[in-house]
């Protein structure tokens, strides 16, 4: 079954995607549209292409939530429109997407590898560092960067005039935050900084189901938690603190190798 669009606040859109269980949002205006992200590859793009056609004609201008492939790997089937993202996501597409590509292609099935192949890396054209304002169709959208988390570079897409917030991959639903090149000292701390400066009660994970504050909320919680956990086991040792996290073993794993990384770094 085609998965199909559901409004979260006036005409604005979520689409969830049994591929990633990823969102991907639109906002319409007058005689013009947002998309928020386009996916995994050429032919998920095609599709999704295809389902925005049947809410609206109008041309679109994209955002990249973040540099990760499921998200931003459609970016070229959406050009010769402006595609926005943070400076980071641009520089890491470029300075690093071939490789990714080349890896993702590796540890795909046979059957989709294919498709991976066709992929063009295509980064976004209009950057910022902090944040940004667009005018969509009359309707002012703000990004906003607050930090490092999920990745170097998570954008937040803000819709006041609906009350939307869409958080890409600073938030998740439905599995435990994805760490595999996070920064879980600073993540709490941006995640604190998003619930304070924009308001709304409908938020959009870049995964999962659609959110409220007390969701995220409760999620930096944990992420607080996780970030005290690692401090500690890199003074302590994990043997007795690696049962406490409150994620499965092998994303605590993961959640320490980055924070240890980040723990190194800083002077002492």
């Amino acid at each position: 079954m085609r998965e199909q669009w559901r409004e979260v606040g006036d005409r604005v859109y979520v689409r969830r995607h049994k591929s990633y269980d990823m969102n991907v949002g639109l906002v319409v205006g007058d005689g013009h549209c947002l998309v928020l992200d386009t996916r995994a590859s050429h032919r998920e793009a095609a599709d999704l292409i295809d389902a925005i056609r049947r809410i609206t004609s109008s041309p679109w201008t994209v955002v990249n939530s973040h540099t990760h492939f499921d998200h931003v790997w459609g970016n070229a089937l959406f050009r010769p429109a402006e595609i926005w993202g943070h400076v980071r996501c641009a520089e890491e597409m470029e300075q690093d997407g071939e490789e990714q590509r080349a890896n993702i292609i590796r540890m795909m099935p046979e059957e989709r590898r294919e498709e991976f192949e066709e992929v063009v890396i295509d980064p976004p054209d209009n950057t910022f560092t902090t944040a940004a304002s667009l005018d969509i169709g009359g309707r002012i959208v703000h990004l906003r960067h607050f930090g490092l988390g999920h990745s170097s570079n998570d954008i937040v897409t803000h819709v006041p005039d609906a009350g939307v917030v869409f958080a890409g991959d600073l938030v998740e639903q439905g599995a435990p935050p994805a760490f595999s090149d996070s920064y879980p000292l600073d993540w709490p701390a941006t995640t604190a900084a998003m619930l304070a400066e924009l308001p709304g009660e409908v938020i959009v994970p870049g995964h999962g189901a659609v959110v409220d504050r007390a969701f995220v909320e409760a999620q930096r919680a944990e992420l607080v938690a996780v970030a005290e956990l690692a401090r500690r086991a890199h003074v302590e040792g994990l043997r007795d603190l690696i049962k406490q996290f409150p994620y499965p073993e092998d994303v605590s794993r993961q959640i320490i190798e980055r924070a240890f990384l980040q723990l190194d770094a800083s002077p002492a």
